[in-house]
């Protein structure tokens, strides 16, 4: 006796098919017999080792398979602190080379620091001066050991030479210099002559961009006396001051003449010493100049 079609689905439908449960009826199809149930779902562990079953699987034949040494090549064995190199690198900066003209006389200035050595220790040296009227009216030489005590710091310690040809001078130095906050690049030296006579110096300058080529310099530099020094008419306190700034077109970063102004003036025991000597007290002097280093 052939069954209905109607009684076998509701013979489904009453042993739990999907439809009991409130599922959708399934869209009607031409097949003939009662539909089969869904395949069983796996189990969350059947589906894991699946998964791993499928990572393990072998590589593809243009891949050599990974041995010992490239895995050492890959995770070397590190010793000690590697952060700081052991290279021995130097860099020259000739900061200002440049012909002042005004208050009465031309004059060749410069100014160059450099250094040679590793990232932490190293030898630095420094020199500047004026030449006018065929002599040299200033000139300073320092040779310094230099370490650095942090990101942007170095302690320095060596000698400071004055190279006058009437009136040379010698003395111990110790000091810092480094980048300060907001990018001021700081000098600041105490020196100790052999008779006892002490001074400071410090210099502090800036960059202030004003195209990625143009860059505005201002400098800031003055020497302070705890003795006077009558043979070269310095007295004691607050000795000079300088203020300078130079305009300079980067052509390339090592590349980069500049025009400025610079303005230079003694102070209480120095420049009542310097009246007295006929000698001017203050003075401005334009700048023509190149600043290039390697």
């Amino acid at each position: 006796m052939r069954v209905p079609r109607a009684c076998l689905l509701a013979a489904w439908i009453l042993s739990g098919g999907p439809l009991a449960a409130g599922a959708q009826e399934p869209p009607a199809t031409h097949q003939h017999g009662p539909p089969q149930p869904p395949a069983p779902t796996p189990t969350p562990t059947e589906d894991h080792s699946a998964h791993q079953a499928g990572e393990a699987g072998p590589l593809p034949p243009f891949i050599p398979p990974v041995t010992d040494a490239d895995r050492q090549a890959a995770f070397p064995d590190v010793h000690g602190h590697t952060v700081h190199d052991n290279a021995v690198n130097y860099f020259v900066l000739f900061d200002q080379l440049e012909w002042q003209t005004g208050s009465g006389s031309d004059a060749f200035s410069w100014d160059t620091k450099g250094w040679v050595g590793q990232d932490r220790n190293r030898l630095w040296f420094r020199t500047e001066g004026d030449r006018a009227g065929g002599r040299t009216e200033q000139a300073q030489t320092h040779l310094l050991y230099g370490r650095a005590i942090a990101r942007w710091w170095d302690v320095t310690a060596g000698v400071r030479v004055d190279t006058l040809p009437d009136t040379p001078r010698t003395a111990l130095a110790l000091g810092v210099q480094g980048l300060a906050p907001y990018w001021f690049e700081v000098e600041a030296s105490a020196y100790v002559e052999p008779s006892g006579r002490t001074h400071v110096r410090v210099e502090t300058e800036y960059d202030l961009l004003i195209t990625n080529r143009l860059v505005l310099q201002p400098l800031v530099e003055f020497e302070v006396y705890g003795r006077a020094d009558p043979e070269r008419l310095i007295g004691t306190g607050l000795s000079t001051g300088e203020l300078g700034l130079r305009l300079r077109y980067e052509f390339r970063r090592q590349f980069a003449p500049y025009v400025g102004v610079v303005w230079a003036r003694k102070f209480f025991g120095t420049a009542d010493q310097a009246r007295a000597a006929g000698e001017d007290v203050a003075g401005t002097r334009l700048a023509v100049g190149l600043r290039t280093w390697f």
